[in-house]
């Protein structure tokens, strides 16, 4: 009998869905502070959908996408975890953008030209990334100006 897509899962259950040793999920949670299994009584980890989806995120950015665990942490500072869930579900990698500090930000994927369509929470995200956009076509406009 297979649990539903909804139910809660054992550190095992969520590692054969990974595709990985529970002894990764057990480092992973030392690692990235947004990954919290709750636990029961006794102690034992139950992940639930989100943290399973999450997983899949982290092990897409570390394995497919050859991100370090730094980089993976800076990613999730940048991005957040819906980011990174969104990845465990066939999501696109946000594309890096330097900004004026010469930080490098990422750009969401639907901004970035995607296909994907965007929801009403990412109008916000959008705004800002065209606001950013914006500045640095005026820096470039400025010193395009200032050398010709």
């Amino acid at each position: 009998m297979t649990k539903s897509a909804d139910a809660y899962r054992t550190i095992s259950e969520a590692a054969a869905e990974v595709d990985l040793p529970t002894h990764v999920l057990r480092f992973w949670e030392t690692k990235f502070a947004q990954l919290k299994p709750v636990k029961n009584k006794g102690g034992r980890r139950l992940y639930r959908p989100q943290d399973v989806t999450l997983l899949k995120g982290l092990r897409r950015l570390l394995y497919a996408e050859g991100y370090t665990i730094k980089g993976v942490q800076k990613y999730l500072r940048d991005n957040g975890v819906a980011a990174v869930a969104a990845l465990g579900e066939g999501g696109e990698v946000a594309v890096p953008l330097p900004d004026s500090a010469g930080e490098s930000t990422a750009m969401p994927a639907a901004a970035a030209g995607s296909s994907a369509s965007a929801g009403a929470g990412s109008v916000p995200a959008l705004q800002a990334v065209l606001a950013k956009v914006e500045r640095a076509k005026s820096r470039l406009d400025s010193a395009l100006a200032a050398r010709g």
